[in-house]
């Protein structure tokens, strides 16, 4: 579909009470879902010991199978954002944010019941993981709120979240005393850790202040696909290059924006690795230059028209919720069937006694080694598609059941 006819379908859409899907927009996703199941089939099958951008103990590969997960958390976040601009052409501004509150709710409770039990296949809840739904779910909440004011305004926020919250990198929280309260919260919103209760464990692994500022940013982005094909297309290329040219120059200066800093390396390839190798928990704002540059010149390079070879991404990316929570009871099922073929026994399949041992309990020399967890990955994409084809044209098909909208 060109842009020119994604725009004359979108204001035929807004014209009729509803919205065209950009396609564009659904096939950056779509590659980034098929990618992203790369990293949690790794995490599931890979090697539990190995730290990925350990530049010390890491291989290369194991270094870019994870590195190029990077820009998957990042682009659901700001698309995320940008979906809830672009809803505003089918529903009035109440209707909106009433939506993006009962989503959130509702990514919650996916993320607290559906999605543990998912990870662990257990209801223990000794150990519990709050991973990329948590944020996305406060993030729609946040924004719920965000949308009442002027555009701007919006925008200002998710600037200073993004490029100012590194400058809290050495606020600390204190887990006891009087303040313990306030450091737990601070957990939440900035730095990464542990929460502790009654023999219970939960590690808060995405945190909100940063998230929350990338889908206010995707919001503000959604106005661009007001304009002219010609001018989204200008401003998509320049705030790409814009942002991977301010990523090289503050990373180059080793002054502000990653808690780490890079260093020369015995070899210019290690040397790059150790320059591309921003911290994700929480996202620096390196990290974030560094992944949203690519997907913005994803979204230029894509919004003339989407490849034939790529096409069946789009069926992914119009279900991204849905292909997230089937992927992980895949691969989990996956585990439970390799465990009894090679083991005999599934019992460590159904256990996470302790964050180490996270998301399930391996035994001894489970690593299939990366070959194998691309090839699993491979087969775990192909046999979702013919799911999420019949779940996006159900979608389609029907409408009026507003409770699809939520998966």
């Amino acid at each position: 579909m060109s842009s020119a006819a994604q725009s004359r379908d979108s204001g035929a859409a807004a014209a009729g009470g509803g919205r065209a899907r950009i396609e564009s927009i659904d096939l950056v996703r779509g590659l980034i879902i098929i990618v992203m199941a790369l990293d949690h089939v790794r995490d599931f099958f890979g090697d539990f010991g190995a730290r990925p951008t350990d530049l010390a103990t890491s291989s290369t590969a194991l270094f870019f199978t994870r590195w190029i997960t990077h820009i998957c958390a990042p682009v659901f976040f700001l698309l995320t954002g940008t979906g809830a601009y672009l809803t505003r052409t089918r529903l009035p501004q109440s209707a909106l944010s009433r939506f993006l509150l009962t989503r959130g709710l509702w990514l919650l409770v996916l993320e607290l019941v559906v999605m543990r039990f998912a990870l662990q296949f257990n209801v223990d809840y000794q150990v519990t993981v709050i991973t990329v739904l948590w944020a996305l779910g406060w993030s729609m909440i946040v924004l719920a709120g965000l949308i009442w004011l002027p555009i701007w305004a919006i925008a200002l926020f998710g600037v200073v979240l993004v490029a100012g919250h590194n400058a809290l990198d050495g606020v600390q929280a204190a887990m006891g005393g009087p303040a313990g309260s306030l450091g737990r919260l601070w957990v939440i919103l900035h730095q990464p850790g542990f929460l502790y209760r009654g023999g219970h464990s939960v590690l808060i692994s995405y945190v909100l202040i940063p998230w929350i500022g990338v889908t206010a940013l995707g919001y503000t982005l959604g106005a661009l696909y007001e304009r002219s094909a010609r001018e989204r297309q200008r401003w998509l290329a320049r705030l790409g290059l814009a942002l991977i040219a301010g990523f090289l120059v503050l990373r180059f200066a080793n002054v502000y924006g990653d808690p780490f800093p890079w260093a020369w390396q015995s070899t210019a390839l290690r040397t790059v690795m150790s320059f591309i190798n921003t911290t994700k928990y929480p996202p620096s704002l390196l990290f974030l230059l560094m992944t949203l540059g690519p997907a913005l010149l994803l979204l230029r390079a894509f919004d003339d028209r989407v490849p034939a070879l790529l096409r069946p991404a789009l069926t992914y990316g119009r279900v991204p919720l849905f292909f997230y929570v089937l992927h992980f009871f895949l691969i989990h099922l996956l585990v439970v069937a390799v465990s009894y073929v090679r083991y005999g026994e599934v019992a460590e399949t159904f256990r996470s006694p302790d964050v180490g041992h996270f998301p399930f309990s391996a035994p001894p020399g489970w690593n299939v080694g990366l070959p194998a967890v691309y090839l699993i990955w491979i087969g775990v994409v192909i046999a979702l598609y013919p799911l999420c084809r019949w779940f996006g044209g159900m979608r389609q098909r029907h409408r009026e059941w507003g409770w699809l909208s939520y998966l």
